[in-house]
């Protein structure tokens, strides 16, 4: 039963993450939208770097996380 549950969690944190991507890929594209509308409408320069910036932060922190010793 401990080892299943551990699966279970395991598979969870997972989940977990991949939300939490989703989610602020979402709000990072959505905000580099309202800039880009709000400073010019040819530019799409916001639009392009707000989701590669929170996608190069996330997976920063993901590397850290996987790198610090099990406790």
């Amino acid at each position: 039963m401990s080892k299943e549950k551990n699966k279970y969690n395991e598979v969870m944190q997972y989940a977990g993450l991949a939300t939490q991507w989703l989610v602020m890929l979402a709000l990072a594209l959505w905000l580099g939208i309202k800039i880009d509308q709000h400073i010019s409408q040819k530019s799409r320069a916001f639009t392009i770097a707000l989701p590669l910036l929170s996608l190069t932060i996330s997976l920063w922190l993901l590397v850290r996380k996987f790198n610090q010793p099990k406790k």
